[in-house]
């Protein structure tokens, strides 16, 4: 009796484990996939809602699940009970597309939402989809305006590692000029193309003069020669233009444009034009003074503009009293102003000269120049201080 009572229970425990293995239910199902707009984009911040209402209005149905989309317009969804779904995506209130869906125990389906299909388009009002395809229009500009910017870009990279490499030998950089030059075409609205089209310009000039140096031949007899340097005055003034009349103009580089400019009318041999052009790289990046000054001093020093080229050396000194160069160039002027003294039959240079080659010695021990200025101190019977001599290299 007792045996038979134990099989009872036994057997009742069995069926009571069975029925809560029962009391689990289906296995949920999970949901995941892409949402995008009539134009293709992605509809991020959207709400992908579950319910089983198929008749009532949608401003009254009750949503079992909501599962966000990302910026991306993605959305995952876990957890699901099996059944018949209208899946909706609703963005600020808006009901915008919806699918009917079945999910089954244990599911993970995808179900994406593409509303540029042709029969969610064609139920758009006719002022609907003219506004899509407005959008998708300026959008497929946007892209392949994005797409000429990204390929500028990549131009103007590799036509700035161009001019770094032939700078030191002035090589040939013929292939960045027919670059920069489609560039231009492409976008003849930039300032910074033009400008270092200009720089290409400029570089090829350099290249031919070299060219012509080398042979014997007067560079500026040679007429290549004389239309790239003018090309590139044009094209530096193009982007200057450019730049000043921009919504946002950039001090640097129009500053930048200027110097470049300055160069450029030195190389033809208008050495005043290039110290206008330097003092307005100046205006515009009164920062850079010390440099574009020089540059200045340098382009008329060179051309005999002794005065012009004193008074810029002076100003580069202001702005700059640790750059050697313009004190060098301040003590070439004034020692050609010397007089003779015939009692002491020496040289007497004007008031600053020494001062300067003494400055420039104490900047630029090593320079190539400091030989000179030693030998022109020793000359007026001038002491040169010992840390002012050449270091060892």
């Amino acid at each position: 009796m007792k045996t038979f009572r134990n099989s009872i229970l036994a057997a009742a425990a069995g069926m009571a484990f069975a029925a809560t293995a029962w009391a689990q239910g289906p296995q949920p199902a999970s949901v995941h996939g892409h949402v995008n707009d009539a134009t293709g984009t992605p509809v991020a911040e959207a709400m992908v809602s579950f319910t089983t209402d198929k008749t009532s209005q949608p401003k009254d149905r009750k949503y079992a699940y909501n599962f966000p989309t990302d910026a991306s317009g993605n959305y995952k969804g876990t957890g699901i009970a099996p059944g018949d779904y209208v899946i909706e995506i609703i963005k600020k209130d808006v009901h915008e597309d919806y699918q009917l869906v079945t999910l089954k125990a244990g599911d993970d389906k995808t179900v994406d939402f593409d509303m540029t299909r042709a029969e969610y388009i064609n139920s758009l009002t006719p002022e609907m989809r003219k506004q899509v395809e407005e959008f998708k229009k300026k959008n497929s500009e946007a892209m392949s305006a994005n797409a000429v910017i990204k390929k500028l870009n990549d131009t103007l990279k590799t036509v700035r590692t161009d001019l770094a490499a032939a700078a030191p030998t002035k090589g040939d950089v013929s292939a960045d000029v027919t670059d920069m030059k489609q560039a231009t075409d492409a976008k003849p609205d930039s300032g910074l193309l033009w400008i270092t089209y200009g720089d290409t310009l400029l570089a090829q000039g350099d290249h031919l003069a070299a060219a012509d140096k080398a042979a014997g031949k007067p560079a500026m007899s040679d007429d290549d020669v004389l239309k790239t340097y003018t090309s590139a005055t044009d094209a530096y003034k193009k982007g200057i233009d450019l730049d000043n009349a921009g919504a946002k103009p950039n001090p640097t580089e129009i500053a930048s444009g200027y110097n470049q400019l300055g160069v450029t009318l030195s190389r033809e041999g208008k050495a005043v034009d290039a110290s206008a052009a330097f003092d307005d790289a100046v205006k515009a990046d009164p920062s850079k003074a010390g440099m574009y000054y020089k540059n200045a001093a340098v382009v008329l020093f060179n051309a005999n503009q002794n005065d012009g080229a004193l008074a810029a050396a002076n100003k580069a000194i202001a702005a700059d009293p640790n750059s050697p160069d313009p004190y060098w160039i301040k003590g070439q002027v004034l020692i050609a102003q010397s007089t003779f003294d015939a009692k002491t039959q020496k040289l007497s240079p004007p008031p600053g000269c020494v001062d300067a080659y003494n400055k420039f010695l104490e900047l630029a021990p090593n320079d190539p120049k400091a030989t000179g200025v030693r030998e022109v101190l020793t000359s007026l019977g001038e002491k040169i201080d010992t840390k002012y001599k050449a270091g060892k290299k």
